[in-house]
Protein backbone atom coordinates (compact mmCIF):
# COMPACT_ATOMS: atom_id res chain seq x y z
CA UNK A 1 0.00 0.00 0.00
CA UNK A 2 1.32 3.41 -0.62
CA UNK A 3 0.18 6.54 -0.52
CA UNK A 4 1.01 9.37 -3.03
CA UNK A 5 1.95 12.54 -1.62
CA UNK A 6 0.96 14.86 -4.88
CA UNK A 7 -2.34 13.03 -5.68
CA UNK A 8 -3.99 15.85 -6.98
CA UNK A 9 -7.52 16.67 -6.15
CA UNK A 10 -9.98 17.72 -9.17
CA UNK A 11 -13.27 19.18 -7.78
CA UNK A 12 -15.88 19.28 -11.35
CA UNK A 13 -18.33 22.13 -11.51
CA UNK A 14 -19.20 22.10 -8.03
CA UNK A 15 -21.42 25.56 -8.93
CA UNK A 16 -24.64 27.37 -8.29
CA UNK A 17 -25.97 26.46 -11.66
CA UNK A 18 -27.14 22.90 -10.80
CA UNK A 19 -29.50 25.07 -8.09
CA UNK A 20 -31.46 25.66 -11.31
CA UNK A 21 -34.94 23.35 -11.14
CA UNK A 22 -34.88 22.89 -14.70
CA UNK A 23 -32.15 19.81 -13.59
CA UNK A 24 -34.74 18.15 -11.92
CA UNK A 25 -34.71 15.86 -9.33
CA UNK A 26 -31.22 15.43 -7.76
CA UNK A 27 -29.71 12.28 -5.67
CA UNK A 28 -26.82 12.50 -2.80
CA UNK A 29 -27.59 15.48 -0.67
CA UNK A 30 -24.27 14.77 0.80
CA UNK A 31 -22.27 15.61 -2.18
CA UNK A 32 -21.60 19.16 -1.40
CA UNK A 33 -20.29 18.13 2.24
CA UNK A 34 -18.27 15.09 1.25
CA UNK A 35 -16.22 17.65 -1.33
CA UNK A 36 -15.82 19.84 1.60
CA UNK A 37 -14.35 17.21 3.58
CA UNK A 38 -11.68 16.09 0.73
CA UNK A 39 -11.08 19.95 -0.02
CA UNK A 40 -10.67 20.32 3.64
CA UNK A 41 -7.92 17.10 3.49
CA UNK A 42 -5.94 18.40 0.66
CA UNK A 43 -5.60 21.58 2.00
CA UNK A 44 -4.54 20.41 5.35
CA UNK A 45 -1.61 18.09 3.45
CA UNK A 46 -0.50 20.58 1.04
CA UNK A 47 -1.46 18.65 -1.88
CA UNK A 48 -2.33 19.30 -5.23
CA UNK A 49 -6.10 20.83 -5.97
CA UNK A 50 -7.61 22.23 -9.03
CA UNK A 51 -10.89 23.59 -9.02
CA UNK A 52 -12.64 22.76 -12.44
CA UNK A 53 -15.54 25.88 -13.45
CA UNK A 54 -17.76 25.52 -16.50
CA UNK A 55 -19.05 28.19 -18.54
CA UNK A 56 -21.99 27.84 -20.72
CA UNK A 57 -21.36 29.17 -24.34
CA UNK A 58 -25.16 30.34 -24.55
CA UNK A 59 -26.28 33.52 -22.56
CA UNK A 60 -29.09 31.12 -21.36
CA UNK A 61 -26.81 28.55 -20.03
CA UNK A 62 -26.89 27.77 -15.97
CA UNK A 63 -23.57 28.75 -15.95
CA UNK A 64 -22.97 31.58 -18.20
CA UNK A 65 -19.99 33.71 -16.80
CA UNK A 66 -21.31 36.65 -15.03
CA UNK A 67 -24.44 34.87 -14.04
CA UNK A 68 -25.33 33.73 -10.35
CA UNK A 69 -25.02 30.09 -11.37
CA UNK A 70 -21.20 30.89 -12.88
CA UNK A 71 -19.96 30.98 -9.12
CA UNK A 72 -18.58 28.16 -6.95
CA UNK A 73 -20.99 26.74 -4.39
CA UNK A 74 -20.07 27.56 -1.02
CA UNK A 75 -18.85 23.88 -0.12
CA UNK A 76 -16.23 24.19 -2.57
CA UNK A 77 -15.08 28.09 -2.93
CA UNK A 78 -11.25 28.35 -3.73
CA UNK A 79 -9.30 30.11 -1.67
CA UNK A 80 -6.87 32.31 -2.89
CA UNK A 81 -4.23 30.86 -4.56
CA UNK A 82 -6.13 27.36 -5.64
CA UNK A 83 -5.85 26.76 -9.70
CA UNK A 84 -9.05 26.89 -11.30
CA UNK A 85 -9.56 25.50 -14.58
CA UNK A 86 -12.66 26.95 -16.89
CA UNK A 87 -13.68 25.00 -19.38
CA UNK A 88 -16.65 25.43 -21.79
CA UNK A 89 -17.26 21.55 -22.99
CA UNK A 90 -17.73 18.27 -20.68
CA UNK A 91 -14.19 17.28 -19.78
CA UNK A 92 -12.32 19.39 -17.71
CA UNK A 93 -8.84 18.22 -20.31
CA UNK A 94 -10.51 19.80 -23.64
CA UNK A 95 -9.49 23.44 -24.57
CA UNK A 96 -7.76 24.11 -21.07
CA UNK A 97 -4.37 23.91 -19.67
CA UNK A 98 -5.53 20.88 -17.16
CA UNK A 99 -3.05 18.03 -18.60
CA UNK A 100 0.26 20.62 -18.60
CA UNK A 101 -0.58 21.48 -15.54
CA UNK A 102 -0.63 17.93 -13.92
CA UNK A 103 2.29 16.75 -15.86
CA UNK A 104 4.37 20.00 -15.01
CA UNK A 105 3.63 18.80 -11.62
CA UNK A 106 4.87 15.81 -12.02
CA UNK A 107 1.51 14.41 -10.94
CA UNK A 108 0.96 11.29 -11.53
CA UNK A 109 -2.19 10.31 -9.83
CA UNK A 110 -5.78 12.48 -9.88
CA UNK A 111 -8.24 12.31 -7.42
CA UNK A 112 -12.02 13.16 -9.29
CA UNK A 113 -15.04 14.29 -7.78
CA UNK A 114 -17.79 16.82 -8.25
CA UNK A 115 -21.32 17.41 -10.67
CA UNK A 116 -22.48 15.91 -12.27
CA UNK A 117 -21.70 12.35 -12.18
CA UNK A 118 -22.67 11.34 -15.83
CA UNK A 119 -21.78 14.41 -17.64
CA UNK A 120 -18.32 16.46 -16.96
CA UNK A 121 -17.39 14.18 -13.77
CA UNK A 122 -17.56 10.85 -16.07
CA UNK A 123 -16.33 12.37 -19.17
CA UNK A 124 -13.18 13.70 -17.33
CA UNK A 125 -12.78 10.57 -15.42
CA UNK A 126 -12.66 8.66 -19.47
CA UNK A 127 -9.95 10.96 -20.67
CA UNK A 128 -7.89 10.81 -16.90
CA UNK A 129 -7.26 7.33 -17.24
CA UNK A 130 -7.42 7.35 -20.83
CA UNK A 131 -3.93 9.90 -20.68
CA UNK A 132 -2.50 7.30 -18.46
CA UNK A 133 -3.75 9.22 -15.02
CA UNK A 134 -3.60 6.94 -11.89
CA UNK A 135 -7.40 8.24 -12.16
CA UNK A 136 -9.74 7.72 -8.94
CA UNK A 137 -13.72 8.63 -8.18
CA UNK A 138 -15.18 9.60 -5.25
CA UNK A 139 -18.35 8.46 -5.69
CA UNK A 140 -20.39 9.91 -2.77
CA UNK A 141 -18.65 13.13 -3.43
CA UNK A 142 -20.39 13.36 -6.91
CA UNK A 143 -24.24 13.41 -7.60
CA UNK A 144 -26.66 14.22 -10.92
CA UNK A 145 -30.34 14.12 -12.24
CA UNK A 146 -32.84 12.09 -13.16
CA UNK A 147 -33.05 11.57 -16.89
CA UNK A 148 -35.36 10.45 -19.38
CA UNK A 149 -34.36 8.75 -22.66
CA UNK A 150 -35.15 9.09 -26.16
CA UNK A 151 -37.73 6.63 -26.28
CA UNK A 152 -39.27 8.28 -22.96
CA UNK A 153 -38.35 5.50 -20.23
CA UNK A 154 -37.98 7.59 -17.16
CA UNK A 155 -34.28 6.74 -15.14
CA UNK A 156 -34.05 8.17 -11.46
CA UNK A 157 -31.04 10.25 -10.15
CA UNK A 158 -30.02 7.26 -8.45
CA UNK A 159 -29.79 5.03 -11.48
CA UNK A 160 -28.00 8.08 -13.45
CA UNK A 161 -25.52 7.74 -10.86
CA UNK A 162 -25.12 4.23 -10.07
CA UNK A 163 -24.83 3.07 -13.41
CA UNK A 164 -22.41 6.10 -14.44
CA UNK A 165 -19.98 4.88 -11.62
CA UNK A 166 -20.44 1.42 -12.33
CA UNK A 167 -19.48 2.22 -16.77
CA UNK A 168 -16.20 3.85 -15.10
CA UNK A 169 -15.20 0.98 -12.10
CA UNK A 170 -12.18 -0.50 -13.18
CA UNK A 171 -12.25 0.57 -16.63
CA UNK A 172 -11.07 4.35 -16.42
CA UNK A 173 -11.36 4.49 -12.54
CA UNK A 174 -10.87 2.81 -9.34
CA UNK A 175 -14.09 3.66 -7.18
CA UNK A 176 -13.61 5.01 -3.79
CA UNK A 177 -15.79 6.54 -1.08
CA UNK A 178 -14.82 10.09 1.24
CA UNK A 179 -14.24 7.64 4.20
CA UNK A 180 -11.82 5.63 2.41
CA UNK A 181 -9.64 8.84 1.07
CA UNK A 182 -10.20 10.37 4.43
CA UNK A 183 -8.73 7.43 6.40
CA UNK A 184 -5.74 7.74 4.71
CA UNK A 185 -5.39 11.35 6.56
CA UNK A 186 -6.37 9.43 10.20
CA UNK A 187 -3.06 6.69 9.69
CA UNK A 188 -4.05 4.54 7.66
CA UNK A 189 -2.70 3.57 4.72
CA UNK A 190 -5.10 3.12 1.41
CA UNK A 191 -3.83 2.56 -2.17
CA UNK A 192 -4.06 6.12 -3.34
Amino acid sequence: MHTYANAALVVIDVQQGFLDPRWGRRNNPDAERHVAALLAAWRSTGRPLFHVQHGSRSEEGAFYPGTPGHAFKREAMPRAGETIVRKDVNSAFIGTDLEARLRAADITTVVLCGLTTDHCVSTTTRMAGNLGFRTFLVEDACATHERTGPDGTYFSAEQMHATAVASLNGEFAGVLTTADVLADYAGRMIDL
